[in-house]
Formats: structure tokens, C-alpha cells, sequence
């Protein structure tokens, strides 16, 4: 009888564990790739694991568990990341940044992504012949609309040394979002009587001798293109241009908060946000159904209090400063 007690208690204590471990297996896991360090986008981050929570969803309630990689700007790195979690099968991916969403959606076609601080996929050259984009593609992206509202209001801030406006960019040619933006800017800059020089780079690595050739042609003011490489190397940028005294404007909240003037552009942190709250839904429902990536909804006006006292800029009202 002791024997048949202490069998049926070691069956049940299997029984027991495998339980246990059944359950946890069963968490969601997911894999959340950054393709770069940077303070610029690291809010998407937070924005997103703040939705997951706000909908219940969180590491501390243990009912989901976030792996996050960083390839700290290479792209090896970056593949390696990607396909490991490919590999181990996660529930679903978050990616941040237009490199880290291409590399995910190439390597897979079955796993949810759920992109922020993302083009759409036209502007990712990821449409089929069809424009269908991947259908695993879910999340928060921008088109380049907000980019003319933001190049516009330059002439609003700034009198050129000159009888015409001169401005500058620097582009990376490898990168489709960044080349098209490139032609919008031209396009615009044309309309606006603006004379716009754009030279390329092939990485964050060339920023600095590309930017000091740039300032070498007496521009009146730098445009920070939202690519990787300008995100990458801002600091580099910034430093180069105050030296010559040259304002920096962009359509990246971010970074105006490290030393550009003023933005037109996506709160990062709500981009991050509102890609969670999708990332929210398909882990409350698995399923997909009724998702499809979602335009960017919240934009602000900001400007760098220290940037524009320092090129005596008069900033309109409807601008804020940034926190």
C-alpha cells in the first residue's frame, strides 16, 4: 500500500509540474528588435510596453514576456536577432525603426510584426506587384506628408544671408524612405524659391565629413532628413553645425529635443503607443483579424528653447517647447 501512495504521489507531482510548465510555455513571448541605441526613438519603446500594460498585459503580471535585442547599428547583429527569434517561434515581433521592420518582414511571413518609427510599406519598397503590403505587417507608420508642413515653416523661422534661402541635407542613398524623402524636399524646395543642397552618405560613419562639406557651401540652415544614419550620428551633426553657426530643423520631435530648433512631427512615445495598443489587441483576441497597419495619429509642433535663443529665432505661437 505504501508503495501504490508514494507511486500515485510521484505521478501526481509530475502531473503537477508538467502543468507548470505547460503554463509557462504558454506566456506570449515577444520579441522586440531596436536596430540602434539611440535617445531619439527609445521612447517608441516605452510607449509600447506602457499600451501592453495599460490592456493588462505585462513581464511583472507574468502574462506576457518581452525579449528585447539591440544590434547597436550593425546590420549582422541585426539579422542574427531577427532570425533567432524567427527560430524560436515567438508569438509576435515589435520592431522600431525602418531597418529593424525591412530585416523582420524579409525573414518572415507567418509571425505578427508590429512596427513603429516605420514608413509604410510602399515607402519600404515591401509592396507586391499587386501594392499589397506583407500581410504579417501590422503596427504604426508614416508616409512623407508631414515632411512638406515641416520643411515649409523654414522660411517662417529664418531670413537667408543672401536673396535666397540656401538649405542643406545630407540623405542615405541605400535607404527607399530616405531617397524619396530626398525628391519630396526637392520638389518643395522648388516651389518655395529655396535652393536646396542634398548630398549622400552610405552610413552613420560618414556623417561627419559629409556634413562639413555640406557647411562648407554656405547654407543657411541644415535639414535633418529622418533616416537612420542622421538619428545615428545627430550628435556628430549638431556639433558641426553650432560650430558654424547653422540651425538645424527637421520633422522628428526627437530631435529637437537634442538640439534642433523646432519639428513638425510624430510624438515618438505615441508612436510606440498606438502600435501597443494593436500589438494589445491581437494578444487579447489571437487573431489578426481586423488589424492592418495604422497612420501615425499624434503630431506636435516643438521647439528647442536653448536652439532658438542661441540663433535668436522668434518661434509662432502654435509651437511648443520641448520637455
Amino acid at each position: 500500500m505504501k508503495t501504490l501512495k508514494y507511486l500515485l504521489l510521484f505521478f501526481t507531482l509530475v502531473i503537477i509540474c508538467s502543468c507548470k510548465s505547460n503554463t509557462k510555455n504558454n506566456i506570449p513571448v515577444i520579441g522586440f528588435v531596436d536596430a540602434f541605441e539611440d535617445a531619439s526613438i527609445a521612447p517608441a519603446r516605452t510607449g509600447f510596453i506602457d499600451a501592453l500594460k495599460k490592456n493588462g498585459f505585462s513581464d511583472e503580471q507574468k502574462n506576457i514576456k518581452i525579449e528585447y535585442r539591440n544590434a547597436q547599428g550593425s546590420i549582422p547583429t541585426l539579422t542574427q536577432i531577427v532570425n533567432y527569434f524567427v527560430s524560436e517561434k515567438v508569438d509576435l515581433m515589435a520592431t522600431c525603426t525602418t531597418l529593424s521592420s525591412i530585416t523582420t518582414l524579409q525573414k518572415t511571413k507567418t509571425i505578427p510584426v508590429f512596427v513603429m518609427v516605420a514608413p509604410t510599406a510602399k515607402l519600404m519598397n515591401m509592396e507586391d506587384a499587386n501594392g499589397k503590403g506583407p500581410a504579417n505587417m501590422f503596427g504604426t507608420t508614416e508616409d512623407l506628408n508631414y515632411i512638406d508642413t515641416s520643411f515649409s515653416n523654414i522660411p517662417k523661422f529664418l531670413k537667408p544671408k543672401s536673396a535666397k534661402l540656401v538649405v542643406g541635407m545630407i540623405y542615405n542613398q541605400s535607404e527607399p524612405q530616405s531617397v524619396d524623402a530626398k525628391k519630396r524636399i526637392e520638389s518643395l524646395a522648388d516651389k518655395l524659391n529655396i535652393t536646396l543642397i542634398a548630398l549622400p552618405l552610405n552610413s552613420s560613419a560618414d556623417a561627419q565629413l559629409v556634413t562639413q562639406s555640406l557647411l562648407s557651401r554656405n547654407i543657411d540652415a541644415f535639414f535633418a532628413n529622418p533616416d537612420n544614419s542622421v538619428f545615428s550620428s545627430f550628435e556628430t551633426i549638431l556639433k558641426n553645425c553650432d560650430q558654424k553657426n547653422v540651425p538645424i530643423f527637421t520633422s522628428e520631435a526627437g530631435l529637437v529635443q537634442r538640439g534642433a530648433v523646432a519639428a513638425f512631427g510624430a510624438d515618438i512615445y505615441q508612436w510606440g503607443y498606438q502600435a501597443g495598443e494593436k500589438a494589445a489587441q491581437y494578444l487579447k483576441n489571437h487573431s489578426t483579424s481586423g488589424l492592418q497597419p495604422e497612420m501615425v495619429k499624434v503630431r506636435k509642433r516643438v521647439y528647442n528653447v536653448a536652439a532658438a535663443k542661441k540663433y535668436n529665432i522668434t518661434v509662432p505661437s502654435n509651437f511648443e517647447p520641448v520637455k
